[in-house]
């Protein structure tokens, strides 16, 4: 391990113990210092905003930032209280809706794809899940920093899920649908033009991962909305399972109408989702770059 990759280490286990052992506010701090200490995040967010919301003032659209940082805020501070969470003190932090929906497609019998997004709190509504009803194969992307990552997945695993790496992703999440499990995969983040086709998000074409479509068609896999939102009237958050989107088996449409969904819920809670990623990155070919 390098220098700075033993220090980044550091740093991470050092805010996660932090966080276990203070109120909310650290997490508050920590989110704020984020937010000055790299600026191309706020830049990020202003300029997805103005592609989203184009008749929104600039401060309607400066308040909605201010909430994603809020919102991790959150989730940082969930997250670093994984190892207490347990099944006895799981309904101070989450409950459910909609749970309905999951369990009718598990007596379908071909497993379950959960269209879920870098939105609310996607690391405790998997962790939960598992603790409420069941665990499930969860899709992730491994951490450029080895030990961060390592980290990270020991606690992303602590209530019983099993992890899918991307680069093995077709295969593993084939065998999980075989088995009539739950396999959570984020649909939200930019893709490059080989992998993905363009579907309308926001009035502003993007380009979404056709791969999520095509597995399920191929599987006959129910594919259900999942979200842990936030609800400021609990003071915790509500995991949100959705109706299940019929899928055509033409992956530009379903992968369409998988990403409308994701739009009507976010459009519902903005402050929520994940706006410092610069979702509109891939343009099409001879497109100028909207970032």
């Amino acid at each position: 391990m390098d220098r700075i990759t033993f220090i980044q280490y550091l740093i991470a286990k050092f805010v996660l113990w932090s966080l276990a052992h203070s109120p909310l506010g650290l997490a508050r701090f920590y989110a704020r210092l984020l937010d000055l200490a790299v600026p191309r995040l706020r830049r990020t967010a202003r300029r997805n905003l103005e592609l989203a919301y184009p008749r929104k003032t600039a401060a309607e659209r400066e308040a909605i930032t201010n909430q994603v940082f809020l919102s991790i805020a959150r989730l940082l501070y969930a997250f670093a209280r994984f190892p207490q969470i347990n099944r006895e003190n799981i309904s101070n932090w989450i409950r459910y809706e909609g749970l309905e929906h999951y369990l009718e497609a598990k007596k379908a019998g071909h497993g379950i794809l959960v269209a879920t997004a870098h939105f609310g709190n996607w690391e405790l509504s998997a962790f939960a899940h598992a603790l409420m009803t069941e665990p499930m194969h969860v899709m992730i992307r491994p951490l450029d920093n080895p030990a961060i990552d390592r980290l990270v997945e020991e606690r992303r695993q602590l209530s019983g899920n099993k992890l899918i790496a991307k680069r093995d992703g077709a295969r593993a999440v084939l065998r999980a649908l075989q088995q009539n499990d739950a396999v959570g995969i984020l649909i939200d983040q930019n893709t490059s033009l080989d992998e993905g086709a363009f579907v309308d998000f926001f009035g502003t074409p993007a380009c979404a991962n056709t791969a999520f479509a095509k597995i399920a068609a191929r599987t006959g896999a129910a594919v259900i909305p999942g979200f842990a939102l936030w609800s400021e009237n609990e003071t915790r958050y509500v995991l949100r399972f959705y109706p299940p989107i019929a899928m055509s088996g033409d992956a530009a449409i379903d992968t369409q109408r998988i990403h409308k969904s994701l739009e009507d819920v976010i459009r519902e809670h903005p402050g929520q989702w994940l706006w410092i990623h610069r979702r509109w990155k891939t343009r099409r070919p001879g497109e100028p770059p909207l970032y």
